[in-house]
């Protein structure tokens, strides 16, 4: 693996904490040590919901380029996991884009997609900018970017991000890396890099040597907001009083455990970052597509639409591939119970008030 030049060059101002070599959270988050590592690993192994992995197949509307070309200005939609394709003022954006089949630093192991992309990326329209929010496996992958930079105008990622894919071969003149609070523009979208409570690293090496972050977008007629990883902080409620209202919120909510409560939210948690950031309309990411987690694939679903319910925030839950009008976002439908009650009828349940295990998160 390449060599990352210090991050501190990159450093115009001190927003982030970046000290012996390493970025931190502004609180410091306890560590599960060695051991704990072990025993999470194990648990890993041993303790997944029956109903972790779809049996079923997961709806997935195809997309064209030309379907993307003609469609409406200011359109969303979901490609998998993290990766979602934004068309604001007559351009393409991507964020987090991962299509490989696993996300893993193997091809052989790893967890492996529960469906294809939408689209290929042959099939991507030009893209003005990549946006990235760290550098985990399932956030960002060589082989991908790779094949996206030939279409690519500019790759916007956190201090360090960016010289990860300079190592890989992109030129640095497509890449703006930023520190939190940070912010660049292209055309008419202005993007500030915020604060999120999260981690990095892609090896048993270089934990935290780049910076991670949320992601705030600003166009003339919307605005749009985008948590890559993050736990419950109060940084929200100050992104959401410098920024907000937000017309659309993409927030994390999937692949959680009490065990890595500080760096994965909960769907409580995603809810109350939703009101917190002002949010007007609440898009739940980084679900539904890799096998992260002890959890049943749809608990996160499930359990978010319940809550927004309860707490009267407007949700919508696009199938992959499927247009979400960002000026008018549509509910969506719960598109994960088809598959869901077929999968239950061949697995057990997991017990009621059965405790979750503790997993290794990304």
């Amino acid at each position: 693996m390449s060599t990352l030049p210090p991050a501190t060059a990159h450093r115009a101002a001190s927003a982030s904490i970046h000290a012996d070599g390493r970025f931190h959270n502004f609180r410091q988050l306890p560590s599960l040590g060695f051991w704990g590592g072990v025993k999470a690993l194990w648990r890993n192994l041993t303790a997944k919901s029956p109903l972790a992995v779809p049996v079923a197949p997961i709806p997935v509307l195809p997309l064209t380029t030309q379907d993307l070309q003609h469609a409406p200005d200011h359109s969303l939609w979901r490609l998998g996991h993290s990766t979602v394709l934004l068309k604001l003022d007559g351009k393409f954006w991507l964020t987090d884009p991962v299509f490989a089949e696993r996300a893993s630093p193997f091809r052989f192991i790893g967890p492996k997609r529960f469906h294809a992309a939408p689209i290929s990326l042959d099939a991507l329209p030009p893209l003005e900018a990549v946006l990235l929010s760290h550098d985990h496996y399932d956030h960002l992958d060589r082989d991908t970017i790779l094949l996206l930079q030939q279409k690519v105008g500019m790759f916007i990622t956190p201090l360090g991000v960016g010289d990860r894919l300079i190592a890989w071969g992109v030129p640095a003149a497509k890449v703006r890396q930023l520190d939190w609070w940070q912010e660049t523009q292209l055309g008419s979208l202005r993007m500030v890099a915020t604060p999120a409570q999260h981690f990095s690293g892609r090896s048993l090496t270089d934990g935290n040597r780049t910076l991670w972050a949320s992601w705030v977008l600003i166009t003339p007629t919307a605005r749009i907001f985008f948590s890559g990883d993050t736990g419950y902080f109060d940084g929200f409620k100050t992104i959401g009083e410098r920024f907000g209202p937000f017309d659309i919120t993409l927030v994390e909510n999937g692949a959680y455990n009490e065990a890595w409560a500080d760096v994965h939210m909960h769907p409580e948690q995603t809810v109350q970052a939703h009101i917190d950031l002002q949010g007007k309309r609440l898009v739940p990411i980084h679900n539904g597509t890799f096998d992260l987690a002890l959890h049943a694939w749809t608990e996160p679903l499930q359990r978010v639409s319940e809550l927004a319910a309860r707490c009267q925030v407007a949700l919508s839950t696009p199938r992959f591939g499927e247009r979400l009008d960002i000026a008018n976002p549509a509910h969506g439908h719960a598109w994960w119970d088809a598959a869901a009650n077929e999968q239950t009828a061949a697995s057990p349940q997991q017990a009621p008030g059965q405790p979750e295990a503790a997993a290794s998160p990304l």
